[in-house]
């Protein structure tokens, strides 16, 4: 009988993973890498998928949800440029995993999750691993979370048709909202930079777009993305 793999074991695939997927493969960001590199992702599957946790893929996580990539999760990180001092808004937590990483690179993370069985496990999780700087919501995402606004940063684990208005007008200015956003053949990973002055989303007046590439995400279900 094989053995399940030990906590060296995983530390080790971890550390294999900030190499071989991020690191040789663009991520440059040495607090992104850092913090990749700290969190326990196999913690944040399923137990069935525990030794596929540092896999070169997104894993199934339930309700038909998924764990992002690796690399996703670091380029999303990356293209939010945070220094420390930001307050980050995360539209989909899902097990956690991200709003995990997100936490090492941000002052304060409040994360939206509409399936209330997954907030309610990823808001344990996170609190047995001591993470204090990360509150998680159970509301519609796609509205983002006006309460709190604004954001220095927003990142969203979900496709859009297009750019949610409402999330854009929460961002700071300066602020980069990373979002995959629906087009022909693919989803493509986007960053919308809100520049000073003037902001008008519906003709993307004072907004700053750059594509990052194609990806692969659910949609992303609310008022401002697709019907359930």
């Amino acid at each position: 009988m094989r053995r399940s793999p030990s906590a060296a074991d995983f530390a080790a695939q971890r550390a294999d993973m900030v190499e071989w997927q991020l690191r040789r493969r663009g991520i440059r960001d040495q607090s992104v890498l850092n913090a990749m590199a700290a969190v326990p992702r196999e913690l944040f599957v399923p137990e069935r998928y525990r030794k596929r946790a540092y896999a070169d893929s997104a894993l199934p996580i339930g309700h038909g949800q998924t764990i992002s990539q690796p690399w996703i999760v670091a380029a999303i990180c990356e293209a939010l440029a945070l220094e420390g001092s930001e307050r980050v808004l995360e539209v989909g937590t899902g097990s956690g995993y991200s709003a995990a990483v997100l936490a090492m690179l941000a002052a304060e993370v409040i994360t939206i999750e509409r399936i209330e069985e997954l907030a309610i496990a990823a808001r344990q999780l996170l609190a047995e691993l001591g993470i204090t700087n990360v509150e998680v919501v159970v509301a519609d995402g796609s509205a983002g979370f006006p309460d709190r606004a604004p954001y220095e940063a927003i990142a969203v684990h979900a496709t859009a048709p297009s750019p949610p208005r409402t999330l854009i007008r929460q961002l700071a200015p300066g602020g980069r909202l990373v979002i995959p956003i629906a087009s022909d053949g693919a989803d493509m990973l986007t960053v919308f930079r809100r520049l000073e002055g003037k902001l008008d989303p519906m003709t993307g007046e004072g907004l700053q777009r750059t594509v990052i590439g194609p990806c692969r995400f659910v949609p992303l279900v609310g008022s401002e993305g697709y019907p359930e």
